[in-house]
């Protein structure tokens, strides 16, 4: 008979619904499993009595009036650590907000609240979610339970590794050059980063660029779409938004894609970084199965010319720059964000103003080439994970950010031209490591990327593929 934690979300969902599980007995059960198998460092901050609390008032309500309407009522999730959560302990995975308890939360928060879902705690974070691993100074490193010695990519590491060691079925993430994705990619689970404006940055807004946002990271194409649903919604002060679809994002799942042309590419956008042959063989399989579904796939040119990838990083390192940390305790901030921090600084205003419409017309450029296209196909990334520690570089920040884009040379695209992109872990090394593909759809178009990465799993699935330990 399965346990809990082998059923996907929905399944608990649906169990939550008919009255044969209660939300306090799905929340003490991964309650359980956090406290007893987090050797894959995915908490900061577990809240045990916060989610006992929150579990029995859900069991009561489900009692009295029934469950709610979002098919997750109940369902146990965790809250990254970049996510300010009212009264929970939120560090940004930085030594310089070790003791910060924000008190008020956030949409994200604020959506999952909503939506009748348990948080656990806080999921680990690299500082301020600036790499693309997770090596924090308030917590173990991040690492994916396919091999504990590497790393469970960043900076959504602690929520990968949460949903994939089984700690939590379903998990939020963030994403602004490809902290959902890489993730997921290294830990062999479903990752998807939405359309700029699809979820509300409420109430902080702290990403005048527009490359960051929230999204799902599940061990299902249709755990990510429920959990989509949940969290995609404008708010009344947001600059952007993507319009609503016309059924759910979990609806758009059972929906026949039609036959659609793909386009693919595997040259390295942002760096110059020879592909791993685990890599290039998940996508030249991931090609073939597309094919086999009645799909064109169609070689084009990469869509970015090199000179986009200075540009972003100008935006990004400004972005970094705008963190507000206490002047006395800078001190406490990692060499890799004092470096970018002060290359941000260095940038005036209208040098700043120049790379955004710069970034834009790049962005624009590459949406035009590729507008005949329903999807675009690459690699997630350019190695299966790699050793905790094999990226970060302390006495050289410069060769740490440089690593950093050899090992996620193509995520950070669909940040530039805000379309929704998704990991899907189609291959696995001979070794047990995770490999991911990426699909990519025009903006706003989550509806049609979903119901193709459904199709995809429903051809070749991965959903019974456990991890040591589970």
């Amino acid at each position: 008979m399965a346990e809990l934690h082998d059923l996907t979300a929905l399944e608990q969902g649906d169990l939550v619904r008919r009255g044969e599980v209660s939300p306090l007995e799905l929340t003490d059960h991964y309650l359980e499993r956090a406290d007893r198998l987090d050797t894959v460092g995915a908490f900061v901050t577990l809240t045990p009595d916060r989610a006992r609390d929150r579990a029995s008032a859900l069991t009561e309500e489900a009692f009295l009036s029934g469950p709610g309407e979002s098919s997750l009522f109940g369902v146990p999730t965790a809250i990254k650590d970049l996510n300010l959560t009212a009264g929970v302990r939120t560090t940004f995975g930085s030594a310089a907000f070790a003791d910060f308890v924000p008190d008020v939360s956030d949409g994200v928060t604020l959506s999952i609240e909503a939506a009748g879902m348990v948080s656990l705690g806080k999921t680990n974070t690299p500082e301020f979610g600036s790499p693309c691993y997770t090596e924090p100074d308030v917590a173990p490193p991040a690492v994916t339970p396919w091999d504990r010695t590497r790393t469970a990519g960043g900076s959504s590491g602690g929520a990968a590794a949460a949903v994939a060691a089984g700690l939590v079925p379903v998990a939020q993430g963030s994403d602004g050059g490809g902290s959902i994705r890489i993730p997921a990619s290294c830990c062999g689970l479903v990752g998807l980063k939405p359309s700029r404006g699809r979820i509300s940055g409420y109430p902080m807004y702290g990403d005048p660029v527009g490359l960051a946002t929230a999204g799902p990271i599940a061990r299902t194409v249709r755990d990510a779409a429920a959990l989509l649903d949940v969290l995609a919604g404008r708010r009344a002060g947001d600059p952007s938004w993507a319009p609503p679809p016309a059924e759910t994002f979990l609806a758009s799942c059972d929906r026949d894609p039609g036959s659609l042309r793909i386009a693919r590419f595997i040259e390295p956008v942002i760096a110059d970084v020879a592909v791993d042959p685990d890599c290039v063989q998940a996508w030249e399989d991931a090609s073939r199965l597309l094919e086999s579904l009645g799909h064109e796939v169609v070689d084009v040119p990469v869509p970015l010319p090199p000179e986009a990838v200075p540009v972003f990083e100008v935006c990004w390192a400004v972005l970094t720059a705008l963190s507000v940390v206490p002047p006395e305790r800078e001190h406490l901030l990692r060499p890799l964000t004092r470096w970018l921090s002060a290359a941000g600084r260095e940038v005036n205003g209208p040098e700043f103003g120049l790379a955004i419409g710069a970034m834009r017309r790049h962005a624009a450029d590459a949406l035009t080439a590729l507008a005949p296209y329903d999807a675009v196909l690459t690699p997630t990334l350019a190695t299966p994970p790699v050793p905790i520690g094999a990226m970060r570089d302390d006495d050289d920040p410069a060769a740490d950010f440089l690593a950093q884009k050899e090992f996620t040379p193509w995520t950070s695209a669909w940040n530039v031209t805000g379309m929704p992109a998704i990991s899907l872990p189609l291959h696995w090394t001979a070794g047990g490591l995770p490999v991911g593909v990426m699909l990519a759809a025009r903006p706003a178009e989550d509806d049609l990327l979903l119901a193709l990465a459904a199709q995809v799993e429903a051809a070749a699935p991965w959903a019974d593929r456990r991890p040591p330990g589970w």
